[in-house]
């Protein structure tokens, strides 16, 4: 799918660093840390499941733990 990335200086600046430190095109820079912020919002958002899930399954013992 084809799309038109409107940039400003300092966005170009940072895709140009990217880029050059990655040895790779802006193109393939930009769809690197699009991909990459998108696997650590799904990694902190399956973390806070898991914190949710335990700490619901835990709650009695983690609450006799906090008056310990």
């Amino acid at each position: 799918m084809a799309m038109t990335l409107r940039t400003d200086s300092a966005v170009e600046a940072a895709l140009e660093r990217l880029a050059a430190e990655q040895g790779v095109s802006k193109h393939e820079a930009a769809l690197r840390a699009i991909l990459k912020d998108d696997a650590e919002r799904a990694l902190d958002a399956d973390a806070a499941a898991s914190y949710e899930r335990m700490s619901a399954k835990y709650r009695d013992a983690l609450n006799r733990l906090g008056t310990a």
